[in-house]
C-alpha cells in the first residue's frame, strides 16, 4: 500500500494566485510619463518665435484663456500658431471668440518690428469691436544690479568685457 504525504489524496498541489499587486511596473511607467511631460511642457508655449521687449510692469490677472496675435521680425502676423493676413484677422478673431467683444486679446510684437505695424494690428482689432486688447512684453529676470563702468585696467591686465551686443 502506498501513502501520500501531501494530504491531497494523490493529486498534485496547485499554486494559489498571489493576492499582492506588483507596483514596480506601474511606477516605472509613471516616472517615464513624468519625464516626458516635464520635457514637453516648455514646448507648449506659442510656436511663433518673437523677441519681446522688456518691461517692469506687473502681469495682468487673467479671467479666461486669451487669444494671442503675434507679429514676428519679418512683419508676418500670426493668430495662435497659424499665419493670417491683416484684412482677415478680425473675422477669424470673431469666429474664435464667438462674437464676444470682452474676450482678452494679447498682441506680441517682436522688438525689431516697426511700431506702426503693431499699432495698425491693434487698431484693426479694436475697430473689429474687441475692447480688451493688450501688448505683451518679456518680464526682466532678477539679475544682479548693473556694475558701474569699469575703471581703466592696470598695465598687463585686461578689463572684463560684457557679452551683450
Amino acid at each position: 500500500m502506498a501513502f501520500t504525504l501531501n494530504g491531497n489524496g494523490g493529486r498534485r498541489q496547485r499554486y494559489r494566485p498571489l493576492a499582492e499587486i506588483n507596483v514596480t511596473p506601474m511606477v516605472d511607467v509613471m516616472l517615464v510619463l513624468l519625464i516626458i511631460f516635464m520635457v514637453a511642457a516648455p514646448l507648449m508655449t506659442s510656436g511663433v518665435d518673437v523677441d519681446l521687449p522688456k518691461t517692469d510692469a506687473k502681469p495682468l490677472s487673467q479671467d479666461s484663456e486669451p487669444l494671442t496675435v503675434s507679429i514676428n521680425a519679418e512683419g508676418k502676423i500670426f493668430l495662435g500658431d497659424g499665419a493670417v493676413e491683416l484684412p482677415e484677422l478680425v473675422a477669424k478673431l470673431q469666429a474664435i471668440a464667438e462674437n464676444n467683444p470682452n474676450r482678452r486679446i494679447f498682441v506680441r510684437g517682436d522688438k525689431a518690428v516697426n511700431y506702426g505695424l503693431v499699432m495698425q494690428v491693434m487698431g484693426t482689432i479694436t475697430q473689429g469691436g474687441f475692447t480688451k486688447v493688450a501688448l505683451l512684453a518679456e518680464q526682466p529676470t532678477l539679475a544682479a544690479p548693473a556694475a558701474p563702468h569699469p575703471s581703466p585696467a592696470a598695465p598687463g591686465t585686461t578689463a572684463p568685457r560684457s557679452n551683450r551686443g
